[in-house]
């Protein structure tokens, strides 16, 4: 089954909506508390916003053969370093 490219924009649409609104409450979180972790998932969050529509917009076919998965690769990266950072003891920064 092929998804026209209106369905694959709005969906992109969606997720980007969604990443950028889910890095906005983190970095509310981080206003509030302060602590790096919130921090850091806005960035990843905002990464993956970023991220999202760059293989529709630049009309690559297949995000496995784009260099801009490596922005996604960033933004877990970014993620799993500041849950060990968190859990080291580190966090409060």
């Amino acid at each position: 089954m092929r998804e026209s490219p209106e369905v694959l924009g709005f969906i992109n649409g969606l997720l980007t909506a969604g990443f950028l609104v889910g890095a906005l409450f983190f970095l509310r979180f981080w206003r509030e508390t302060r602590d790096s972790l919130f921090r850091a998932f806005a960035a990843a969050f905002l990464l993956l916003g970023l991220a999202q529509p760059l293989p529709l917009l630049t009309g690559i076919p297949s995000e496995s053969q784009a260099p801009i998965y490596l922005i996604r690769l960033a933004a877990f990266l970014l993620i799993i370093w500041a849950i060990l950072r968190k859990n080291m003891g580190a966090g409060r920064r």
